[in-house]
């Protein structure tokens, strides 16, 4: 539930309006647009008086969020989140991309790629240290050691990292290294996990499972969001359909249906999405196009050698030429990167 005040309300109305609701054991969040403010109520609605809070000084009305995903819901705050991560907003006008290799293998592959990623215009620096697999013979990541190699790496480039964080006990751990913790497809329903990075004032990249729908995504978002976190940011990264030609099948409708379903910020991963590198600069420019506000693009320096997913990454100079059309595309629709 939400309630809307008027557009002359005072400071003193809202608080006076956040007193009643706190002392009546309810959490709230305020969201404070261009014309008026919105108070986002939290708790058993079903205890509210709503006829007693619409009488109120300064309220306009009292309106039921109807969306099972309540503190995700553009209903409950209209204007677009933004979430800073080292003076990069996601959410504004600028593209946010991120870019590296799938696992952290070496300092040096690390330091090679984070450099030429930057020079190439890449905001963040992605990297897995630890490393969910389908089959268990799999290489399973660098683990601590990977997220030190990653921290090194920042200190030298100043490009802050984007790493996955696998399971609860992991995220105090990965939090000591990372900027932005990323949550895998996989693990997008591993609430216990949810809670646990809810509980954290970091950013929160959480990626679509392979074989969930638009709203589970969104209620994944609400575990977050209802523990505390709001700096979650979205990425659609490909389902899994019928079609064989690539390794998952990218829905960029969702990315339209989540900007106008939810005010927080949506990016897209076209390597998970296609699976095929050459396939990786034309899914980049379509979500660009549809309105995605960011990238997150595999890149590594031999890819025939990468120890996972070396055919979806991109070799140095061929993430370059990519960001060279992403610009274009990005200006093409107002938009910077």
């Amino acid at each position: 539930m939400i309630i809307i005040m008027k557009a002359q309300a005072t400071d003193k109305d809202i608080e006076a309006v956040l007193t009643r609701l706190e002392s009546g054991g309810w959490r709230t969040h305020v969201s404070k647009g261009e014309e008026r403010t919105i108070i986002g109520i939290i708790g058993d609605e079903r205890k509210l008086d709503q006829g007693a809070m619409s009488r109120m000084d300064g309220v306009d009305r009292v309106v039921p969020v109807l969306r099972p995903f309540k503190l995700a819901s553009r209903d409950f705050q209209p204007e677009d989140s933004r979430i800073s991560v080292n003076g990069h907003v996601f959410g504004g006008n600028k593209v946010i991309v991120m870019a590296g290799p799938c696992s952290v293998e070496s300092l040096e592959q690390m330091r090679e790629t984070a450099t030429a990623v930057r020079e190439a215009g890449a905001h963040l620096l992605r990297g897995g240290a630890f490393k969910p697999r389908t089959s268990p013979y799999s290489f399973q990541g660098m683990g601590e050691a990977g997220l030190k190699i990653l921290a090194q790496v920042r200190e030298e480039t100043g490009l802050h990292i984007v790493t996955e964080v696998m399971s609860p006990d992991q995220v105090g751990l990965v939090s000591k290294y990372a900027d932005v913790l990323q949550i895998g497809t996989r693990n997008m329903q591993n609430y216990a996990l949810l809670n646990a990075v809810g509980q954290t004032n970091m950013p929160v990249l959480l990626k679509r499972g392979m074989m969930s729908t638009i709203e589970e995504l969104l209620m994944s978002a609400e575990y977050i969001m209802s523990n505390g976190n709001h700096k979650v940011i979205l990425c659609e990264r490909g389902i899994r359909t019928f079609e064989k030609y690539t390794r998952n099948t990218l829905d960029i409708n969702a990315v339209p249906v989540l900007k106008e379903l939810t005010h927080l910020p949506v990016v897209v991963d076209p390597s998970h999405a296609t699976g095929k590198w050459t396939l990786v600069k034309a899914a980049s420019k379509a979500a660009v196009a549809a309105g995605a506000d960011g990238l997150i693009i595999e890149v590594h320096p031999n890819p025939a050698e990468a120890s996972s997913d070396g055919e979806q990454s991109l070799k140095p100079q061929r993430f370059a030429e990519l960001m060279v059309e992403v610009r274009r595309v990005a200006e093409a629709v107002g938009r910077t990167v």
